[in-house]
């Protein structure tokens, strides 16, 4: 399988955290085949909503956020993209009908801008990319590459 891939936040969570209900051992060992193979990225999105998670105490992560992250990207070789100029003007001119999360706007935008395929279990962004306008795969789909 070829292609580079953009993690969205709760599959990175889920994979960071080690959460086999939500992420399937078999699925977990794909991402970390991607991750060494250095074809996984994470928008800077990401880290924004996860540090608002941890701000508004809805996920408690046994360290500080900042801490977390550190830890996370010194072992892991994801690729973290910023929000440039394009992506932030992209997120505003989506093609088709798109709802108005700015956070799953800018990962999207992230996603077409930089040529990757969004893995994703958010339905509304599946069903975005089902329409032509996004490459995306359910983290489900992935389990079944090789």
């Amino acid at each position: 399988m070829t292609g580079n891939y953009l993690v969205d936040t709760h599959v990175w969570l889920w994979y960071a955290l080690g959460d086999t209900r939500r992420l399937p051992p078999r699925l977990a060992d794909r991402l970390t085949t991607l991750d060494e193979q250095r074809r996984l990225h994470l928008s800077v999105m990401s880290v924004w909503e996860l540090a608002l998670l941890v701000a508004k105490n809805r996920i408690q992560l046994g360290c500080t956020i900042n801490g977390w992250v550190d830890a996370f990207f010194e072992r892991t070789r994801y690729q973290l993209l910023g929000v440039s100029i394009g992506v932030a003007l992209d997120a505003n001119a989506l093609p088709g009908s798109f709802h108005s999360d700015p956070a799953d706007r800018l990962i999207v935008a992230t996603a077409r801008h930089h040529n990757l395929t969004l893995i994703t279990d958010d339905r509304k962004i599946l069903a975005y990319g089902a329409q032509g306008y996004l490459r995306a795969r359910a983290s489900t789909d992935m389990e079944e590459q090789q």
